[in-house]
Parts: structure tokens; sequence; C-alpha cells
């Protein structure tokens, strides 16, 4: 374990002084050699679905990984997906087709690979398929806190995700959000108008309604065109509202429905396309 370690440390050290070379590779390759895409080698099997980058790293440094037939110790070492051969355990990685996922987060679970503080992550409701090799490795396309549940997409599709993700798409999410105290037109005015929150981030929801009330709390329809990290709670913190429940019901035209908590399945070739197509409309005037 020590040796292990230390290899990886040495290999950090190596990769930082290659990534100058990579960032050219990537920005200003030109037909030929440098035209393949080049990522490290740990994130190669991830992207290969064959396990966690974190995984990866682990069996590179153990030796199990070979790149071109050469066991390579270093989990950034450049790889060119399209065209160098990787094998894992005496198995040769090959692509995969990309997968697509929504799955109902439950209250109480964490987005991660692992936890730490032995904490319940999302990736229980997915191991036995992975393991079994029904499903390959995929990651989730952002993030949901802990106390929040709804839907999260998850894929091993990195490209796809990065647009998902990308701030310049303005893909919508949907929240249905309990509030303890009876919410007014000032209340849904300061939202949509933004606050500043103590680190001089600037936050605002792109629409709100009332869904309905009750004598003591309320539920919210919120719309984010951004996500930044608890973008709605923190929003609400600040105003002095407490946040009861925080559920995702959307993601552009992806509705949660009838998904059960902890169950997930593959978009339909409908649903991934309607996402596809969201994400290129011409973003509307707030």
């Amino acid at each position: 374990m020590f040796m292990s370690s230390l290899i990886c440390a040495t290999a950090s050290a190596a990769s930082r002084r290659r990534r100058a070379v990579d960032f050219h590779d990537k920005y200003e390759s030109v037909p030929g050699e440098n035209s393949f895409r080049r990522v490290g080698l740990a994130r190669a099997l991830s992207k290969l679905g064959y396990c966690s980058r974190s995984d990866a790293v682990g069996l590179i440094c153990s030796g199990r990984v070979r790149l071109n037939g050469v066991v390579r110790r270093d989990p950034e070492i450049s790889v060119r997906l399209e065209k160098d051969r990787i094998e894992a355990d005496g198995q040769p990685l090959r692509a995969i087709d990309k997968v697509h996922l929504m799955l109902n987060k439950p209250r109480g679970v964490v987005v991660t690979a692992s936890d730490e503080k032995g904490r319940q992550t999302v990736y229980s409701f997915l191991d036995s398929k992975i393991r079994s090799g029904d499903l390959p490795w995929v990651v989730p396309v952002g993030r949901l806190d802990k106390a929040s549940e709804g839907i999260l997409l998850l894929t091993n599709d990195s490209e796809w995700g990065d647009r998902v993700l990308s701030p310049g798409t303005h893909l919508n999410k949907t929240y249905h959000v309990q509030i303890r105290q009876v919410a007014d037109a000032a209340l849904l005015k300061s939202l949509e108008r933004g606050v500043e929150i103590k680190d001089g981030t600037r936050l605002r929801v792109r629409t709100v309604r009332i869904l309905r009330s009750g004598g003591r709390n309320s539920w919210l329809e919120i719309v984010l065109d951004e996500g930044k990290n608890r973008h709605i709670r923190r929003m609400l913190e600040h105003l002095g509202v407490e946040v009861l429940r925080l559920v995702r019901i959307a993601i552009g035209p992806l509705i949660l429905g009838r998904l059960p908590k902890g169950g997930f399945r593959a978009l339909t070739a409908s649903e991934k396309q309607a996402i596809d197509l969201a994400m290129e409309r011409p973003i509307p005037p707030r």
C-alpha cells in the first residue's frame, strides 16, 4: 500500500508537468496524430464504463492496467481514446453504448460513488446492475444535496452530461419546495428579483409560483435556469424562510412522473431527443 501510494504521488507530480502539453493537444490539435481525443488513464477507464475514476486510480497504481501492452502506474498519463489499447486485469476495454438514466433520489441519500461517513449513496440502487454487467459505470449529471430528492440524471456520456450542466444551455430545472410559512406576493417578488448572499454571490430564480398553502406552510414551484450549489436553499435561508422539503420534479422537458423513490430507468429515445432539442433552442428573455 505504501509503495502504491508513493508511485501514485510521483506519477501525480509527473502528470502536472504534462498538463501544458495536454492543454495544447486539446485546443491546438491538427489533423493527424494530435486529432485524437486525449484524457488521463484513470478518466479513460471511467469513460469506457469499467469503474469509477477513484477505483481506476487504485487499479492503475497497483499495476493492473496496461496501455498499449505496457503496465502504466500513472493515473494521469495521456490516452488517445480512439486509438490506444487499454487492458484492466487482462481484459481489453472498448467503447460501449452510451447510457442515459434517470433516478428518483430519496431524501437522505448522498450523490457520490463512496462516502467517508458511511452514508447511503445513489450507487446503492445501481450497484447490482453494474456488478452484473447489465449497466456500465455511470456518473451523476450534477448534484442534489442529501436533504433534497427527485430526478437525477446519470450517464457514461460525459460530453452530453457537460452540455446539460453548462450555464450556456440554460436548461430549466423545476422544483417543488415546501416552506414553513404562508407564502405571499412579497416573497415571490424577492425570489424573482434575486438576493445577494454573504459571499457576494447573486442568486435568483427564473420563475416562482404558489402551488398551495395551508395554515402554516406553503408549496412553491420554482424554476431555475442555472444551478449554483444549494441555490434554492441558500436563497430562502437568506430571506429567513425554512425549507421543509425540496423535490426536483423536472429537468427541461423530462418529468419525474411516477418513478418510485430509489427507482431508475433509461431515458426513451424521444426523451433524450427532447432534452437535446431543449438545449439547442434560443434562450427566451427573463
